[in-house]
């Protein structure tokens, strides 16, 4: 019985020996299989891959050039039509007085120079026509008397036609006025510009003041498009620099416009800096108000390398493209990257010009690199899961 029992015993010890020598090792296999990340982070490194243009077909994996070249990149913008400022006038009357008759009663209404706009009654401008008319009358009736009588008449004269003119009233009105021999009880002002009429702030009978604002008139002949530009960005605008400009109103339709000047101070919470460009609108097409979008093309002045961006594959400690050797394999290589645009970045070291790399299923392709490197050889993609192919 003491045999038999110790017989048990020391069977039951092996075996508690054996299950806790095999139990974990099905979930360090697990892992392994699964985890490659951790594995490479761990000190495995990615190998050279084979495959057939099949199987890289399969996956999608296609092939870029390394080429030289400037890079070129674009910056977008979101901008708004405005009024040039330069072209835009307001007018009003140097004289208190009432508006007898409006040539122009519509806001929106085109106004060429020199087009009248309103007819005033004023007692001042009455009572200065009435200075004129005498002044002209005295000059007439002194033009063969003596030279100095002469001279101070026609020096009254000019006198009265100065304080008219002071007033704005045109030269046509007051030789007008000298020809008929008799006072106006309105006088016509006309417009000192061309364009359209943004505001109108007058209606007929109104009593006006001396600088009172009575219309806003604006030549929409060429006009600004107003955009934020980002903080980031600004290094690569300048003025004098040309853009592209789209509507969304007239879809399809692009313009070219130049960049007139770039604002000396930056929002501080937006983190832009507004930019403004001009361009012709002698179509008329384009109003104040009206959104645009707005597209620098930027461009570097030396040829560099660069390659697709798809081609790169980032883990944030290095950069990595797999390049394709003479025999067809697929070798991982560490970069160096540079400049990036929206479609391409520049290889700074790493590669050279004409190097053919993976520019689309890379990280597939960097997946199978790994599973090498854990199995200790390149081998081809035949191991990767779903790539088992017959053999033609």
């Amino acid at each position: 019985m003491l045999a038999g029992a110790a017989v048990l015993v020391v069977g039951g010890a092996a075996a508690a020996a054996y299950l806790l020598s095999r139990g974990p090792a099905p979930a360090a296999e697990a892992m392994a299989e699964h985890d490659h990340g951790a594995v490479a982070a761990a000190g495995g490194a990615p190998t050279p891959v084979v495959m057939s243009a099949a199987q890289a077909s399969r996956i999608g994996v296609t092939y870029a050039t390394v080429r030289r070249a400037p890079l070129s990149r674009e910056i977008r913008a979101v901008g708004l039509v405005a009024a040039d400022e330069a072209r835009v006038q307001e007018l009003s009357l140097k004289v208190d007085g009432w508006v007898e008759r409006l040539a122009v009663n519509t806001t929106g209404q085109y106004v060429a120079r020199g087009a009248p706009l309103l007819a005033l009654y004023s007692p001042m401008l009455v009572a200065a026509q009435e200075d004129l008319l005498v002044a002209k009358r005295l000059s007439d009736q002194l033009a063969g008397a003596g030279e100095v009588e002469r001279v101070n008449a026609q020096e009254l004269l000019a006198s009265a036609r100065a304080r008219l003119a002071y007033w704005d009233v045109p030269d046509e009105e007051i030789a007008a006025i000298e020809a008929e021999g008799r006072t106006r009880r309105a006088v016509t002002f006309p417009s000192r510009g061309t364009g359209r009429v943004l505001e109108k702030r007058v209606v007929e009978g109104q009593r006006v003041m001396a600088g009172e604002p009575l219309f806003r008139i604006a030549d929409l002949s060429a006009v600004w498009v107003e955009a934020e530009i980002f903080a980031r960005d600004m290094s690569s605008v300048r003025v004098g620099q040309g853009v592209s400009v789209e509507f969304e109103t007239l879809p399809g339709a692009r313009r070219r416009a130049l960049v007139t000047f770039i604002q000396p101070t930056m929002d501080v919470q937006s983190r832009t800096v507004r930019v403004r460009a001009e361009l012709r609108n002698a179509d008329g097409a384009l109003r104040p108000g009206m959104y645009a979008t707005l597209r620098f093309t930027v461009t570097t002045g030396a040829a560099t390398l660069s390659v697709p961006r798809s081609a790169v594959l980032a883990t944030g400690e290095r950069a990595l493209v797999f390049v394709r050797d003479a025999d067809g394999s697929l070798s991982p290589r560490d970069v160096r990257l540079g400049e990036r645009t929206d479609d391409r970045v520049e290889i700074v070291q790493g590669l050279a010009d004409g190097d053919v790399v993976v520019s689309s299923a890379t990280f597939l392709v960097d997946a199978e690199s790994s599973l090498r490197s854990l199995a200790g050889g390149s081998g081809d993609m035949a191991g990767m899961p779903g790539m088992k192919m017959e053999q033609p």
